[in-house]
């Protein structure tokens, strides 16, 4: 049951504040379940690739996902994430800890600064030009070189932490996508989502193969995560704005220093 109600938490701030809030699967299932992070990474990328597979079928069914670009960034970034996995099984617990903390600072850091209005790129760069651009007339991607090695760059990072740090990546993957493509926010996190789902089934295959996913937690997670997450799409447009990112970062915030402090103590 705790499970399940983590999980149901998990997917509503996934419906509320996108592709990267599911950062805080891992620190729910480590501070409230109390299961160390190496074993809570894989319950959280099964539950965040879930959700996030939901997600990405109901962009490709709006016809906003590019699917094309998502395969090669997930493609690279599947060829990542064992690695990922395999320093996480050969790093202290206790260090683990204070780097996935980090790395929330950072997410909740960029999620404060959205929120208040602080994260906005300045206008002489707004439309600066991007190795990813679009045909105009067929809506596809020009594929050049710059174009392709910014993406598979930007799937190895995603690659890299979903199996360090049972992440699903989407905090990489919306500001890659935004930097480097002239993508509108709707295909971004939709494309984005397609490439975390991707990205976190390796993850999680490789982990099942070598017995260090806990069905027993990882299955009722996973389904609280769906089902939160298709609660929370109802009453995310009413609710999802600056001040819902400013309170996400600062919650990320506080539970990344919580984690630091359990780790130094």
């Amino acid at each position: 049951m705790i499970a399940l109600a983590l999980g149901l938490v998990v997917g509503i701030i996934l419906a509320l504040t996108g592709a990267g809030g599911g950062i805080l699967a891992v620190p729910l299932l480590v501070f409230v379940a109390h299961i160390a992070l190496v074993q809570a990474a894989p319950i959280g990328l099964l539950a965040v690739g879930m959700a996030a597979a939901l997600g990405a079928l109901l962009g490709l069914r709006g016809g906003i996902v590019r699917y094309r670009a998502a395969g090669l960034v997930a493609g690279t970034g599947m060829l990542a994430s064992p690695l990922g996995l395999l320093l996480a099984h050969r790093i202290d617990n206790r260090w683990l800890s204070v780097l996935f903390a980090l790395v929330l600072l950072y997410v909740g850091y960029r999620a404060l600064a959205k929120g208040l209005g602080r994260g906005q790129q300045p206008a002489e760069h707004a439309h600066a030009a991007r190795p990813c651009v679009r045909n105009a007339a067929t809506g596809r991607f020009i594929w050049t070189a710059p174009c392709a090695r910014a993406l598979a760059l930007s799937g190895v990072a995603a690659g890299l932490l979903s199996g360090l740090l049972g992440v699903g990546g989407g905090f990489v993957m919306v500001p890659a996508l935004q930097r480097y493509t002239d993508l509108d926010m709707q295909s971004t996190v939709a494309t984005s989502l397609a490439v975390i789902a991707l990205v976190s089934a390796t993850g999680v295959v490789a982990s099942a193969i070598a017995g260090q996913l806990d069905w027993a937690v990882a299955l009722p997670f996973s389904g609280g995560a769906l089902a939160g997450m298709l609660g929370g799409r109802a009453v995310a447009a009413r609710l999802a704005g600056p001040h819902l990112q400013a309170g996400f970062g600062a919650i990320s915030g506080a539970v990344a220093l919580g984690m630091i402090a359990k780790a130094v103590w």
